[in-house]
């Protein structure tokens, strides 16, 4: 421990010395420092898209000048925060990424007659020249790192650029002003991004094409799993693990559910043992440096091979998947994804006898007794949010057409709670999803997480490749 920080208070290790400065001692922190300015920064790819989606926004809000945050830090305990993560509006508006993304900035579009001028406010690098620069401990570089100056924020996103410090005297004024606390804008900013643009396209490929490495690195993990207790952990951190070398972070808390784990929909404790003879279910997905996140699912068999009972059980979600998948195309129903694979779930549970009416009877929304066993929808929008446009209006969702540049999960899965007695043992406790990301094209869809492995065959070739058992 170096002796400066003994001389912090011992419950504030982190904090500037209370004392002020010297004027000696400020002086002296001003020199000696060479020049970092960066002159070498271009318009990244994006600017052309976030313009665009801006001029959409304009002509629906004219004479309203429009204000998103792109939100501050959120504190984890005491003086420690949580990774930030700014706003999926103003990323999709701004084209802010990474670790360039200031925490508090501002994006306003101001009116300018029928159209609008765009600013962005930040707080900018904290340069050698001022106080802040080692004194600040929420933004000053010696403490958090370097941020770009008003200048690099422009030339980077093609933005004008303004202090932060500057924003209340623009808001002093009576022009109509809209927040994202404004339903009206909170809900047009949410459909304006149901269909995705060509850019969106290639970063939710990219970060689908991430998280297949990341089950790889799963399975490859499986060993030292089974011997460790808490193996579900060690699964989860090998995800981590390359969703930070090869993104931003998680899309997600990841669900690592083994054996019985798998039938509770939202496990994200994620602290049990991984034994060998039971089924393991991975929901993860990476975010990458542009926000856009995947979301996939597959269970893997502990042992590198299926039993009867569970690839019996991982066919029926399987060939439920296949119905789905089927249903997608422009023009279809948003619900129709989930009732083609519902028909088949419902089918094959009353194939198997444990339902106490037929399987069209089960079918109609007012009985309903098939989803014991798969309780949740098979299908949410997927983008700069793992469950995206959650703002949007029914009309607009659930009960919408799909349109071509729709990103879409499709996710079955069959649930057996350990004691359910409508299964014979062999079955108990066995929990099955399978999630995929897929596109809605022109004539139908294109599965952008195909490459992974589904089938219970190809799920065995994969595992025996990686482990080589």
């Amino acid at each position: 421990m170096s002796n400066e920080s003994t001389e912090l208070s011992t419950d504030s290790k982190r904090r500037p010395h209370d004392q002020a400065p010297s004027e000696l001692y400020a002086e002296f922190m001003k020199t000696g420092w060479l020049p970092t300015d960066r002159e070498d920064l271009s318009p990244i790819e994006v600017v052309t898209y976030a313009y665009s989606r801006r001029q959409i926004l304009s002509s629906a809000f004219k004479g309203i000048r429009l204000v998103i945050h792109a939100g501050g830090f959120k504190v984890r305990a005491h003086d420690t925060d949580y990774n930030y993560r700014p706003d999926s509006a103003f990323v999709y508006y701004s084209g802010v990424q990474g670790s360039d993304a200031t925490a508090d900035a501002v994006l306003v579009l101001e009116p300018n007659g029928d159209s609008h001028l765009t600013y962005l406010y930040m707080n900018p690098r904290s340069t050698r020249d001022t106080e802040s620069f080692y004194r600040d401990t929420k933004y000053g570089e010696l403490w958090v790192g370097r941020r770009f100056t008003l200048k690099e924020a422009k030339d980077t996103y093609q933005i004008d650029t303004r202090h932060l410090d500057e924003l209340d005297l623009l808001l002093s004024d009576n022009t109509k002003t809209l927040t994202l606390e404004d339903q009206e804008l909170a809900v047009f900013a949410s459909e304006q991004r149901l269909c995705k643009d060509e850019y969106e396209l290639r970063e939710l490929q990219e970060a689908v094409d991430a998280t297949a490495l990341g089950f790889c690195d799963v399975i490859s993990a499986i060993p030292a799993a089974i011997e460790t207790p808490r193996g579900e952990r060690v699964l989860d951190a090998a995800f981590y693990g390359r969703a930070r070398i090869l993104g931003n972070d998680l899309g997600y808390n990841t669900i690592v559910g083994s054996g019985s784990h798998a039938c509770v929909l939202h496990w994200i404790r994620n602290d049990g043992d991984v034994r060998r003879g039971e089924l393991v279910l991975v929901d993860a997905g990476v975010e990458m440096d542009s926000f856009y996140t995947a979301d996939i699912t597959r269970t893997l068999p502990v042992d590198g091979k299926f039993s009867p009972s569970q690839r019996a059980l991982y066919m029926l979600v399987y060939e439920a998947q296949l119905a789905g998948f089927e249903a997608i195309k422009p023009g279809a129903l948003f619900s129709d994804i989930n009732k083609a694979a519902h028909t088949v779930l419902a089918k094959g549970l009353a194939d198997m006898g444990v339902l106490s009416v037929s399987a069209e009877e089960s079918l109609k929304p007012e009985v309903g007794l098939h989803r014991r066993w798969t309780l949740h929808g098979v299908s949410h929008h997927l983008g700069l949010d793992v469950h995206d446009c959650g703002k949007a209006r029914k009309e607009m969702y659930s009960g919408a057409q799909l349109r071509e540049g729709m990103v879409l999960t499709v996710e079955p899965g069959l649930y057996i709670q350990p004691d359910d007695e409508l299964f014979a043992p062999e079955y108990r406790g066995i929990g099955i999803r399978i999630e995929d990301d897929v596109v809605v094209t022109a004539d139908g869809y294109r599965n952008l997480s195909e490459n992974i492995p589904r089938h219970p065959d190809e799920i065995e070739k994969w595992m025996k490749r990686i482990l080589g058992n």
